[in-house]
């Protein structure tokens, strides 16, 4: 009898291993192919889904607050989007929210890869941002940018697989009208998609990037 029960005791101590510190469990790995899930809500969690279906590639990020007015909410660190026939960067992005970088995805694919092979005659390699997230006020007021919860991104240029470089600063009033083309279509394409949309029409402050912020209005300059 005193045997089984040594032997019972010693079962249940190895069983008790998988909870120690440093113990992997299913839960710890990434799920959704390349979306580690860390989302507290069903809603965080539909949206990271719908973010893998449209093949991008990135990672799931813990909330976490900065400053006053400042977090990062239900974001993700977003490296990759995918385009009709192939998956193209996306560089200095840094962190962004969820439903932002949803809707990045559908303009990347729909509004500028597809522009770029009709109008350029060459699909995206790469899109080069100004980042997203940044704990700070819109320039001139006191009031907190999109930019301190991560629902903003600042585009600044389109890298081409034949090698060109279409920048805000020097292709929106480019010498080569497929350049202005390309890129008023893109920025009009935008506009059909985010809440504000500001641009180099807008003010000097924008003449190198376009502005892309969530919301429900249809503010486009």
């Amino acid at each position: 009898m005193m045997r089984i029960l040594a032997l019972l005791a010693s079962v249940a101590l190895l069983g008790a291993c998988s909870m120690l510190p440093g113990g992997t469990s299913n839960s710890d790995k990434p799920r959704a192919g390349n979306a580690q899930s860390v989302a507290a809500t069903p809603a965080a969690r539909q949206c990271l889904g719908k973010l893998n279906a449209t093949g991008a590639r990135f990672i799931a990020k813990a909330d976490a607050y900065g400053g006053k007015g400042c977090s990062n909410i239900n974001t993700v660190s977003l490296s990759a989007m995918r385009g009709d026939r192939s998956q193209f960067e996306v560089t200095n992005l840094g962190t962004v929210s969820c439903p932002v970088a949803n809707t990045f995805a559908a303009w990347t694919r729909f509004g500028v890869d597809r522009a770029a092979r009709q109008i350029l005659g060459s699909p995206i390699e790469r899109i080069e941002t100004m980042g997203s997230y940044s704990c700070r006020n819109v320039a001139g007021s006191s009031r907190r940018s999109a930019h301190s919860t991560a629902d903003a991104v600042d585009v600044s240029a389109f890298v081409l697989k034949d090698g060109r470089r279409i920048s805000l600063s020097g292709g929106w009033n480019s010498s080569d009208r497929r350049e202005r083309e390309f890129l008023r279509v893109v920025h009009k394409s935008a506009c059909k998609r985010f809440g504000t949309v500001l641009g180099p029409d807008y003010n000097a402050a924008h003449r190198d990037h376009f502005h892309l912020e969530r919301g429900d209005g249809s503010f486009c300059r």
